[in-house]
């Protein structure tokens, strides 16, 4: 079976702490939830989570939705985002499948990143460069709260969406599009065998998602 990967990278810096980390664990578990009651997602998506403070870590490996417990997670530190990207090109080179002469490999990993913050580690471009590195279907990255930098985040992705406020409304928002999105890529790969191309290719952010141009 040809798994589709989605890695999401989640800021657990402590400006997220109070009402954003609350609304990021009930996002994740509400995305799960609906997920799970998709008939392609659940044959084909796989998810991870990474979290970032002042370390990255990966909290939860390459997973199918049924297996899938989210652990607990809280808010300290600052925003060590190109530690992330380093963990993330690691993962991706250990966990998916790549095609050889007998198999297929998985499909094109999807990455979801959401920061409140600017990176705080100094060579965070190192973590860049090794992520621009590997091959990936998609990668779209959320600007939340008027402290991130749409710039910034250009850097990694073309695809960069920004929440004014970083609040449970605004959180939910940005998990529910992000489950639409898993739903309609296992969609894509499950029925015609194509990877979804780009971000016009996804449903339509929500008005509360601003794509940055």
């Amino acid at each position: 079976m040809r798994r589709l990967p989605v890695y999401l990278l989640i800021d657990t810096s402590g400006s997220m702490a109070g009402e954003p980390i609350e609304a990021v664990k009930n996002g994740v578990q509400v995305m799960i939830s609906s997920l799970r009651q998709n008939p392609q997602a659940i044959e084909t998506a796989f998810l991870s989570v990474i979290t970032f403070d002042t370390t990255a870590k990966q909290i939860i490996p390459l997973t199918d939705l049924v297996s899938f417990q989210m652990p607990d997670i809280k808010a300290s530190g600052v925003t060590a985002l190109g530690d992330a990207l380093k963990l993330l090109s690691t993962c991706l080179d250990n966990e998916v499948k790549k095609t050889s002469a007998e198999s297929k490999g998985d499909w094109k990993p999807l990455v979801f990143i959401m920061t409140d913050g600017i990176p705080t580690d100094d060579n965070w471009q190192d973590g860049l460069n090794e992520f621009k590195k590997r091959k990936v279907g998609n990668t779209i990255a959320c600007a939340a709260g008027h402290s991130a930098d749409p710039k910034i985040l250009k850097q990694i992705t073309e695809n960069v969406v920004s929440l004014d406020t970083v609040d449970s409304a605004g959180v939910s928002k940005f998990f529910a599009w992000v489950t639409a999105s898993i739903g309609v890529a296992s969609m894509k790969v499950e029925d015609s065998g194509k990877e979804v191309g780009g971000i016009n290719e996804l449903p339509a952010p929500p008005s509360e998602l601003n794509i940055v141009t």
